[in-house]
């Protein structure tokens, strides 16, 4: 079976925004067309090779998970087909990869859940024993689950820049306590809720984050995507084990090969082998045929 793949796109709609992964176009004033490309980004940098489908995989799971949290909070989806607002050729080239979305307008922060230490949470804590300004207990192991999810937000970091963390208090600053309560509280639901689910299929959701705006009438709404392999780490429930770098159904793999690379992490990416292009395509795959089937 040949893939298909997309690595940017053109429409006859305007553009209004082209993302790390998305390509995003006006409809009109209420609406708009976001469309995952298979773009790959690591490390806040967007590498020349694409992952054959992955925008594809990134919309059938942010879409299945946005329909299994609406009990929790309102989502962006509007549930109007491809068919009415594109041509016929391009809702054929775009289907199962784009989406209709109600315009929102955007917190400028990312609501980052963590239930087991990993990544920058982990590195951050061996220097200092904290998170995001949350202390820690001593002699907490790598990738070890933590007692209760931490939510540990951080600024929304522009093309070619690095996300970073931030404390709660600066979130408070950033859109008034009243709303970084409300995404705070939101965040830890959907992740508890999603992380049991998930358990239950075999897979551990070590951590993830979410983006959120505001509707018309400044009800807060979950948006961009939700609990996907770029938005998350998963890992396998039956292989982890505290201590180790767990088998992850994501890019960790694309991670890990570039932590051993002299890059600054900065854009020009470097060329990334094609082993590790296909294991990381296998990943996107994989998790998505264990969740939503």
């Amino acid at each position: 079976m040949v893939m298909r793949t997309l690595i940017k796109t053109k429409l006859s709609l305007p553009l209004l925004h082209r993302g790390k992964v998305r390509d995003i176009f006006d409809i009109d004033d209420a609406n708009m067309l976001i469309v995952a490309t298979d773009r790959l980004s690591a490390f806040d940098v967007v590498f020349d090779q694409p992952i054959p489908e992955k925008g594809m995989v990134l919309t059938s799971i942010a879409n299945y998970w946005f329909q299994k949290t609406e009990h929790i909070i309102q989502n962006h989806l509007t549930g109007i087909s491809l068919e009415e607002v594109l041509l016929k050729n391009e809702a054929e080239m775009l289907a199962g990869r784009a989406v209709v979305v109600k315009k929102l307008r955007p917190l400028a922060i990312e609501a980052v859940v963590r239930g087991y230490l990993i990544g920058s949470g982990w590195k951050e804590y061996l220097s200092s024993g904290m998170v995001c300004g949350i202390p820690l207990p001593q002699n907490i192991k790598l990738a070890q689950q933590l007692l209760n999810p931490l939510y540990t937000p951080s600024s929304k970091a522009g093309a070619g820049e690095h996300d970073t963390n931030i404390s709660f208090k600066e979130t408070e600053a950033i859109v008034g306590s009243e709303l970084a309560s409300q995404v705070k509280d939101v965040s830890l639901k959907i992740y508890q809720f999603a992380a049991e689910r998930a358990l239950s299929c075999g897979i551990i959701i070590a951590d993830t984050k979410f983006e959120f705006g505001l509707d018309e009438d400044n009800q807060l709404t979950l948006m961009d995507e939700v609990l996907t392999p770029d938005s998350s780490r998963f890992w396998s429930a039956i292989d982890y084990q505290p201590g180790s770098s767990p088998k992850s159904y994501d890019k960790q793999i694309i991670r890990d090969y570039l932590e051993t690379l002299d890059w600054d992490k900065k854009p020009p990416a470097p060329r990334l082998p094609d082993n590790i292009m296909d294991q990381a395509a296998e990943k996107y795959h994989q998790v998505y045929s264990i969740l939503c089937n």
